[in-house]
């Protein structure tokens, strides 16, 4: 269950923990934590995805070590056994890379749920938010890497003639085909060699919702075609839309687990100077 609908949190606000990490592109000119600080939904602590990443590269929303990890968590009020929902306000459901990294680090993979729709949804609707911080009681987290659900530059490369799995990229066919200059500077124009594309927003609703099953389906089968394999790697700009893609394939094969090339495009296409 890994999407779960805006009337279920609202039954369940009490008995679960809420994580608010919306981040958007740097262009746009947004901020999601004086987002959240305005207004948000009740009992959510802000996940800063810049932040709660590896400070020791430039390169974006890297993994953080577990021991960082823990302490982020830990801070938030969470424990190993608590069930969680993830949500975001942002155009990129930033939300789905939260959920990859608290299963990357270990935690029930049944118990992390991002909400389908956002904060959007939950707004169309009416349903209440607020802009009290909640008071978090600090608690001692323990994760434990799942190393086999992120793939570095060099098993990419290495994948090139070995073709062990897949890789696909959730970037715009534009910017896939080199047709476009990146957002981020220093970046060239292009792709991975090899690797295949399907644009995030092409299993998105207008709303923010993810597509139905059959709908999502019919997305990768037309790009992988009837082979529904769990030897997919996703990739982005930055590995946060990668992870959309990830959540969304994991409807419909509920035998694969999410696996990120981390680096993403912001590594692959470095300019070398």
């Amino acid at each position: 269950m890994s999407l779960v609908s805006t009337d279920w949190v609202e039954k369940n606000i009490n008995n679960i923990k809420i994580i608010d990490c919306s981040w958007h592109m740097p262009n746009v000119n947004r901020d999601g934590y004086n987002e959240y600080l305005e207004a948000h939904i009740q009992n959510a602590v802000f996940f800063d995805l810049d932040k709660n990443s590896d400070q020791m590269t430039d390169l974006p929303h890297m993994l953080t070590t577990s021991s960082d990890w823990e302490k982020i968590v830990s801070k938030m009020g969470i424990s190993k056994d608590d069930e969680i929902v993830v949500y975001d306000n942002s155009d990129v459901l930033s939300s789905c890379r939260c959920w990859y990294n608290f299963i990357y680090f270990g935690h029930n993979d049944k118990l992390v749920h991002v909400l389908n729709g956002g904060l959007k949804k939950w707004r169309s609707e009416n349903k209440p938010t607020t802009d009290i911080i909640l008071k978090v009681n600090p608690t001692k987290y323990t994760g434990s890497e799942r190393k086999n659900l992120v793939k570095n530059i060099n098993q990419i490369n290495e994948n090139m003639n070995s073709e062990e799995f897949k890789v696909i990229d959730a970037r715009s066919k534009e910017r896939f085909e080199g047709k476009i200059e990146e957002p981020r500077k220093g970046l060239r124009s292009g792709s991975i060699p090899k690797s295949m594309c399907i644009p995030f927003r092409n299993l998105i609703n207008d709303d923010n919702t993810f597509k139905n099953e059959n709908e999502i389906l019919k997305v990768f089968k037309n790009t992988l075609g009837d082979e529904i394999t769990t030897n997919i790697v996703f990739s982005c700009g930055s590995g946060v839309t990668a992870s959309v893609l990830a959540l969304a394939y994991s409807l419909i094969n509920n035998k694969y687990m999410p696996t990120i090339y981390d680096g993403s495009w912001a590594e692959y296409g470095k300019i070398k100077i």
